[in-house]
């Protein structure tokens, strides 16, 4: 049963930390590159989280 655990904290551990750290990079990315390109477009770049910005988004995309 040790040798389970051992195997745990060795090989698997550190891939499930991996890749809950790409996951939060990557969030992290999205909104802040929400953010930059909704600023440059000359708005404020806080109004990108509105839900009347994305409900004009998929009005324009439909």
């Amino acid at each position: 049963m040790n040798n389970d655990s051992n195997r745990f904290d060795i090989f698997v551990k550190p891939v499930l930390v991996r890749i809950l750290l790409v996951a939060i990079a990557m969030t992290i990315a999205i909104v802040i590159g929400a953010m930059i390109g909704y600023a440059v477009g000359g708005g404020n770049p806080l109004r990108v989280f509105l839900p009347s910005t994305w409900g004009h988004l998929l009005d324009f995309v439909r």
